[in-house]
């Protein structure tokens, strides 16, 4: 994955997160990192530590949107995040420095030689996000739990370059990322195993076929 700062040696990128009034702040795990930001014009990057952004219906149903960890970024332009159903959680303690998008555009940085690098960089990251948000759509629309889970793991699969893969998320979390019940899911896996389609040793799993 591409790095924001990729290419910047350590002195720019101090004097570009001041010329950015980039604000880094550190967070204990399970807290809500959307209630204290301006949720209309910023981009977040995980600095260290992972967040996963989750949307709660009236109902207090929760859907997993996104799992992001360190190196990736979010906010009102990547993620649709203005909205008060939508939470983005700490999974552990972690790091994430604010840059309000305002200041990307500021005249002052466009001086700097660094700026074309850090922009494409920027464009960079957002395109590898935008592909694994387009292979979330991929498997939000195969119709039965079996094509979800299949079409999951061959993602996963692919981006390790390996059929054998450990699963990021509990298998509740799967659930919810995957949209189907729990039990239908579990029993999809079982039903994979006896099958031999897959064997699976905990999160970590082996794809046969």
């Amino acid at each position: 994955m591409t790095n924001l700062f990729e290419n910047i040696n350590d002195k720019n990128i101090e004097k570009l997160k001041r010329i950015l009034k980039a604000n880094t702040i550190n967070y204990r795990k399970n807290v809500n990192v959307l209630s204290n930001v301006n949720q209309d014009n910023f981009i977040a990057l995980i600095d260290t530590g992972s967040v996963q952004l989750t949307f709660s219906d009236y109902e207090g149903n929760k859907t997993i949107i996104d799992e992001l960890s360190s190196g990736e970024i979010f906010g009102s332009l990547t993620s649709y995040i203005k909205n008060e159903e939508v939470s983005c959680i700490t999974k552990e303690p972690t790091q994430i420095t604010f840059i309000e998008y305002t200041e990307i555009t500021n005249d002052e940085i466009f001086k700097n030689d660094f700026y074309i690098i850090f922009i494409k960089n920027l464009i960079k990251l957002l395109s590898e996000q935008l592909e694994a948000k387009n292979n979330r759509i991929e498997i939000l629309t195969k119709k039965t739990t079996r094509d979800k889970i299949l079409e999951y793991f061959k993602i996963q699969s692919q981006s390790k370059g390996s059929k054998i893969f450990t699963i990021p998320l509990s298998y509740t979390e799967l659930a919810n990322y995957l949209s189907v019940d729990r039990s239908a899911m579990t029993r999809e896996i079982s039903s994979l195993k006896k099958e031999g389609f897959i064997k699976t040793n905990g999160r970590r799993i082996t794809l046969l076929y």
